[in-house]
């Protein structure tokens, strides 16, 4: 069982605060019959719940795009820090979406939330092999000895040891690096072993999904034909 107001928020109705606006306006009914308690008990799998007559079947799944700015964590919730949560808009916390992987705090790009969580299994898994693109601006110059230890597999100075990754010199002191696992700070750590030290980090793609033109701070949601493609890679 459970109150009707979060059934409805989950449900995608809207903010708890507007949930309570539309039950006051009678758009809602519980069996046939007008609803108003938002405290009112349902259970989902015998109760039938109407929005403007129209049947909800509970959470709707959600993908959101977000260009991280640096300055926050990647969490749900952090006692000292801003979590990237803050920057969803109002309309998409009540939804349950966490983020899927990690960008460190000085990291800005594209990180995506979801609320489903077989999806969020998948793109996180090591097996997966999903690849990601990043722009560094650091200090030196990749050479070609640099762009061809990346291809080799990198030891990290812990011991770690990556897979293959694509290093692309773009000028003095910036690059474009792919990689297909994520690791902690990988990229900056990968760089630092080769004499490079990242002084702005930024990922572009994920996947099939690109950053674009989409503004720092700003998130968009995915269509159904962009959550496709993120199932099947």
């Amino acid at each position: 069982m459970e109150r009707l107001d979060k059934f409805l928020s989950a449900g995608g109705a809207g903010t708890r605060s507007q949930v309570k606006e539309l039950l006051k306006a009678g758009r809602v009914s519980v069996d046939g019959l007008p609803e108003r308690d938002p405290g009112r008990k349902i259970d989902p799998q015998k109760n039938t719940v109407c929005l403007d007559g129209e049947i909800l079947g509970g959470r709707r799944r959600v993908v959101l795009m977000l260009h991280k700015p640096a300055g926050y964590v990647t969490a749900t919730e952090d006692a000292r820090e801003r979590t990237v949560m803050e920057l969803l808009p109002p309309e998409y916390r009540h939804l349950d979406v966490k983020p899927v992987g990690r960008l460190d705090k000085e990291t800005e790009g594209l990180l995506l939330f979801t609320n489903d969580g077989q999806l969020l299994h998948r793109l996180i898994s090591p097996r997966q092999e999903v690849p990601k693109v990043y722009y560094a601006r650091h200090e030196g110059w990749a050479s070609r000895e640099d762009v061809e230890a990346f291809a080799q597999g990198l030891q990290l100075r812990d011991g770690t040891r990556c897979l293959p990754a694509l290093l692309e010199p773009l000028g003095p002191g910036e690059s474009r690096i792919t990689v297909r696992e994520g690791k902690y700070h990988q990229v900056r750590r990968m760089m630092a072993s080769r004499g490079m030290t990242v002084l702005y980090l930024q990922r572009q793609k994920e996947g099939g999904l690109e950053l674009a033109e989409l503004p720092l701070g700003k998130t968009r949601e995915l269509s159904e034909a962009e959550i496709q493609t993120l199932e099947r890679e």
